[in-house]
């Protein structure tokens, strides 16, 4: 008897000592949990104190101008076109007719480059080049023997000189209208063979010469930067190689620098 009342009371001491150690983990483990949650909340506190706290070794200014930079939509620094030299390179396109009486044009492609020297903010003069080549379609009979000639090359080197005149324009966009004028060396007889004496005949295609040309348009020029920009550039072109004065259609494409200042 005595021994079996010893027995439950050991069962008992032991059991409330389980049950105080596991209670000791229970409230370690949530002091631990508490602890974690306070830390993370002072740590978010005081992150939220910094971004809307000022900066106090930053001056204002500096602090104003990156915000309005970040928010800002277009180009960083303020496009001023106060700029004395502007250098223009892109590709170019040019349709034509390669001889006086051919029934069809062609296409030409190639390169421009322009220099604008700008005297004022609205007047600007320019020294424009352009190289273009291409195939042409000529008579039906010079695809005959012993020609065989289908689409012989054409190239061109056009040299011009004139004026800009800088008109609507805004930090993301300037109009600008030009006027060139000068001459262009055509090249028409690069395919023609030592026996093929009748070349110019049976193909109807010009002699190669050198005759006055004009390109009179307009360029839209998309700013990049207060220094880049790119351009695109459609032009009346107005030449005289046959025996009258004939209009086609020309447009370049390329990219802007503008430096030195004015």
């Amino acid at each position: 008897m005595l021994e079996e009342m010893r027995r439950q009371m050991l069962r008992l001491k032991t059991s409330g000592e389980a049950r105080t150690i596991e209670a000791r983990r229970t409230g370690k483990r949530a002091m631990m949990g508490v602890l974690a949650v306070g830390l993370l909340m002072a740590g978010v506190a005081q992150v939220e104190a910094q971004t809307s706290t000022p900066d106090t070794t930053i001056p204002t200014e500096t602090q104003t101008t990156r915000a309005t930079t970040l928010g800002k939509i277009g180009p960083s620094a303020p496009v001023t076109y106060d700029n004395r030299y502007e250098l223009y390179g892109g590709l170019n396109f040019m349709n034509f007719q390669a001889g006086q009486n051919l029934p069809t044009r062609m296409n030409l492609g190639g390169a421009e480059f322009l220099a604008t020297y700008w005297l004022t903010s609205h007047l600007g003069l320019g020294a424009d080049y352009r190289g273009e080549a291409g195939t042409t379609p000529v008579n039906p009979q010079a695809a005959q023997f012993p020609y065989n000639i289908a689409r012989p090359l054409v190239y061109m080197n056009i040299g011009m000189l004139g004026a800009q005149w800088r008109g609507p324009k805004s930090q993301y966009y300037a109009i600008n209208y030009h006027a060139f004028g000068g001459v262009s060396h055509g090249t028409f007889t690069d395919t023609q063979r030592a026996n093929q004496p009748q070349f110019l005949q049976f193909t109807g295609l010009y002699s190669n010469r050198t005759k006055p040309i004009a390109a009179l348009g307009a360029s839209l020029d998309f700013n990049v930067s207060k220094k880049m920009a790119v351009r695109l550039s459609p032009d009346l072109i107005l030449e005289h190689f046959g025996s009258e004065t004939r209009e086609f259609f020309a447009i370049s494409g390329g990219v802007i620098y503008r430096f030195g200042k004015r």
